[in-house]
């Protein structure tokens, strides 16, 4: 509503007798008059009375400088709109200064007449009621007109604020829109409202970044400090990180105020702060523990513990790259963090998701395993959470338990989780956050206690600038990043990889020097996986007779890789054509996968091949012929 001689009349006879209609304005700026004339707030004020010194706006410009950091790239995206509409658009911080102002430049003068200027401080004690003053004072969005100011300084000008707050609903500043009463638009709240709510988001993503490099930087600390009882702290002073010894101890100590924790029998030995790498502020701190047990309070360094030996199942080789992806595996394995493995197809993922769950706290609970990339989406949804008797159409008559409660007091790995659509993405990020699921037709949670592991061969970073993967799930997966070398980078290590999968699947290949050399010699785009297929190949062909390695390694190596010819799994990123010469529908590919798989565990026994699939010999030949495997 714009100034009227109606509303100038309530002002007037409120100011000098302090008699109000309440029917006459609205409740919160009722309730702010009556405030000013408690606090005896002058309301013939023409101008702001209070102004930083450039000197003190300095200081108070960096006590707030995250929330200048984030908020100004948001202002000067709006900045010609503003300005074009006749506005300027301010940043406030939470003790009612002006950090920041811009905007029309006509404005902006008539402004400097009020002192409504950058230091100025505005708020309800200050120039009465206003859209700045009063939000802060309410938390509330507010927009002010005309002589619902109740100041003279502002009756000409109607403003709209909206706080911004931290994820725990503090207010972490104001940002507010004015522009003189005649150039007043109904969006202008609207506006504000929009830019606010999208500053948080960012401050709130800029946040939980930082957590994870606390986290980060906790891991590492375990590494170095293998039997020392530590915690890691954020700046509101709640424990995001603890070491095992103080995990073991106390259970719920992740998430638990610092305060809290040393009630229960830990004193602080020594403080080191984390510092933001990106703008030197602090981010938290490491606290290292003692436990308070008389002169024994003293001792840093408990008794050594000895180290679990390290499972794993594939070939380790002697290569320093792949080595240094198997310590990052020792090092995340015994934490609670989720672990994103990138890296080519065939390069070994799944076996070091299978190390990191064999190496951590729930060992013993189930490992379970699923393709994303291999999933019809309409079936997504029931795979991952399941379904309850008479969900659907075809249902079975028990139900279905989806993978995340097959893998619940364990690990589930999602492979490829690039390829899940944008809904499931949505439904995941919710299954992070509370750890629950609620089958398809089911009505009830579900709680989960289980770690999750994602990996895929694409990359994620792109999808999310690109809008395809979701920034927000992206960082909530990408907690402890590992990336698995490509086997053309640990080339040292192909005969002792060769000699693991002869063993491990009794093909006896002559290991001469001459095949060495050729296999060293070739560029692996198909990667382990490829070499494994690359024996078998050699191993059939050895039962006819004695080969020229060289020349059969040529021969296999001229000819094209392709997704579904001899590596399966293999593909390019945006490589969706199937086989060659045919359009499979996804369920063909799924059913051809399935086979060569079988034919892979069977070595190459069609008819073990077909008891693996549960499905008739001559089923299996026809489908042989079908898919020309």
């Amino acid at each position: 509503m714009l100034s009227t001689s109606c509303y100038l009349r309530t002002w007037e006879r409120f100011v000098s007798e302090g008699v109000l209609d309440s029917n006459r304005l609205n409740k919160r700026i009722m309730e702010s008059w009556y405030r000013c004339k408690k606090d005896q707030v002058n309301p013939y004020l023409n101008k702001g009375k209070h102004i930083l010194t450039d000197e003190l706006l300095d200081i108070q410009r960096e006590k707030n400088s995250f929330l200048l950091e984030v908020a100004s790239p948001q202002l000067s995206r709006m900045n010609q709109s503003i300005k074009d509409s006749g506005m300027m658009a301010l940043l406030v911080d939470p003790d009612g200064y002006v950090l920041s102002l811009s905007g029309n430049e006509k404005i902006l003068d008539e402004a400097g007449k009020i002192n409504f200027v950058e230091g100025v401080c505005w708020t309800e004690g200050e120039v009465g009621t206003n859209a700045i003053g009063t939000a802060l004072k309410t938390g509330e969005a507010v927009m002010i007109q005309g002589t619902e100011h109740y100041s003279i300084a502002s009756h000409k000008w109607s403003c709209s604020a909206m706080p911004i707050l931290n994820e725990d609903g503090k207010i972490l500043g104001v940002l507010d829109i004015s522009c003189p009463v005649e150039y007043f638009h109904p969006s202008m709240l609207g506006l504000v409202a929009n830019l606010a709510y999208t500053i948080e988001q960012e401050m709130g993503m800029r946040s939980y970044k930082k957590e994870l490099a606390l986290i980060q930087h906790s891991i590492e600390l375990a590494e170095t400090y293998p039997d020392l009882p530590f915690i890691v702290c954020n700046h509101k002073q709640m424990i995001i990180s603890a070491s095992k010894q103080v995990r073991k101890k106390i259970p719920q100590s992740i998430g638990m105020a610092l305060a809290d924790l040393l009630n229960h029998g830990y004193r602080i030995v020594k403080e080191n702060p984390f510092l933001s790498k990106e703008d030197n502020r602090i981010s938290g701190k490491c606290l290292f523990l003692s436990e308070n047990h008389g002169r024994e309070s003293n001792r840093l360094f408990p008794a050594s513990m000895p180290s679990e030996r390290f499972a794993f199942e594939g070939e380790r080789g002697i290569s320093e790259s792949f080595h240094n992806t198997l310590r990052k595996v020792k090092l995340v394995a015994p934490t609670e963090a989720n672990v994103y493995i990138s890296g080519e197809t065939g390069v070994g993922k799944e076996l070091i998701a299978k190390a990191i769950h064999d190496n951590g706290i729930r060992k013993k609970g189930p490992f379970v395993t699923i393709n994303c990339g291999a999933i019809p989406k309409d079936l997504m949804e029931s795979e991952l959470f399941g379904y309850v008797d008479g969900a659907f159409t075809g249902a079975k008559r028990q139900g279905h338990k989806g993978k995340f409660e097959q893998a619940n007091g364990g690990t589930i790995f999602l492979d490829e989780i690039g390829e899940i659509p944008s809904a499931m993405q949505v439904a995941l990020l919710r299954v992070l956050q509370e750890r629950k699921i609620v089958p398809i037709g089911g009505t009830k949670n579900i709680t989960l206690d289980i770690r999750i592991i994602t990996a895929t061969h694409r990359n994620l970073e792109k999808l999310v600038n690109e809008g395809s993967f979701r920034k927000d799930l992206y960082y909530r997966l990408n907690v402890y990043p590992i990336h698995v070398p490509p086997l053309r980078e640990r080339i040292e290590d192909i005969p002792y990889l060769v000699n693991y999968l002869c063993s491990k699947n009794n093909w006896n290949i002559p290991l001469t020097e001459e095949l060495l050399i050729r296999l060293k010699d070739y560029h692996w785009p198909g990667n382990i996986r490829e070499l494994q297929n690359v024996l078998q190949r050699l191993t059939i062909l050895l039962a006819e007779g004695p080969l020229d390695f060289g020349k059969v390694l040529n021969s296999m190596h001229s000819q094209p890789v392709t997704p579904h010819d001899d590596f399966p799994s293999w593909e390019e990123p945006g490589d969706k054509k199937g086989i060659k010469g045919n359009e499979l529908t996804i369920r063909e590919k799924i059913q051809r996968d399935l086979m060569i798989e079988a034919l892979q565990k069977s070595r190459g026994n069609v008819t073990a091949a077909a008891k693996l699939m549960d499905i008739p010999r001559s089923t299996f030949y026809k489908r042989l012929h079908k898919y020309g495997i």
